[in-house]
């Protein structure tokens, strides 16, 4: 083979061969960090399972993860709400207390930002879980619900009973939680009472925690907003 047939065939087939591989390997990968593995309680190691669809840079084993466990309880308007309500869709959680007058106000009016985002897609919801269930019935979040012009189609806030919403926060959601009226009596001022968490919780339809979020933070809701849209993009290119 002279020099001009070998440079001919190499402007032939270097494109080709550029073309097989954007067509193998250029497809944009986007992913999302999961949170809290699951632990085996007899061994106290993490589990694995088999991975369906494994992509050609991954290992056969994968991670498996906690899920948001099974719940019920009463919404504004004082119907059960249950976590199948959930099934099969994105959602965003917070914690709050309607008469919380220091992080809570805010922590709301940036969910209300989130839920406009995404205002027409009813494949996410959001729901914010209520520490003061003993106070807070469906009345006073329904009030609390239309001070913010929250869209309770989609925006769902939540009360029940104690024992059932603080080990679903702590254990479920992970973010701390306190009464501390508990622990001493003489403590009056709700503001002083309740200790919870300023996080929004992004979870994913499998009902896997996705991500942590600032509430009181613009940039955080921020990048909460865009890791919607990320979680929106790797379920759209699994179908």
């Amino acid at each position: 083979m002279n020099k001009k047939t070998g440079i001919l065939l190499m402007i032939l087939i270097v494109p080709v061969l550029v073309y097989i591989s954007l067509k193998i390997f250029g497809q944009n990968h986007f992913s999302l960090p999961r949170y809290i593995p699951a632990i085996d309680s007899t061994t106290g190691e993490i589990k694995m399972a088999k991975r369906l669809k494994p992509r050609w840079n991954e290992s056969e084993l994968d991670t498996v993860f906690q899920t948001i466990p099974s719940f019920s309880l009463i919404d504004e308007r004082g119907d059960a709400f249950t976590s199948e309500k959930l099934k099969g869709k994105i959602y965003v959680a917070n914690f709050f207390f309607t008469r919380c007058g220091t992080i809570c106000p805010k922590i709301t009016s940036q969910m209300s930002r989130v839920t406009d985002a995404f205002i027409q897609d009813k494949d996410i919801h959001f729901i914010s879980l209520s520490v003061d269930p003993k106070y807070d019935n469906p009345e006073k979040l329904a009030s609390y619900a239309k001070k913010f012009d929250a869209d309770t189609a989609r925006w769902t806030f939540l009360t029940g009973d104690k024992k059932n919403i603080y080990p679903l926060i702590l254990k479920g959601f992970h973010v701390p939680l306190a009464d501390a009226s508990e622990y001493d009596a003489a403590i009056k001022n709700p503001d002083e009472t309740f200790i919870h968490s300023e996080r929004l919780v992004l979870v994913d339809k499998s009902g896997v925690i996705r991500g942590f979020y600032d509430g009181t933070d613009k940039k955080e809701v921020d990048r909460l907003i865009v890791e919607i849209k990320v979680l929106k993009t790797i379920y759209s290119t699994e179908n």
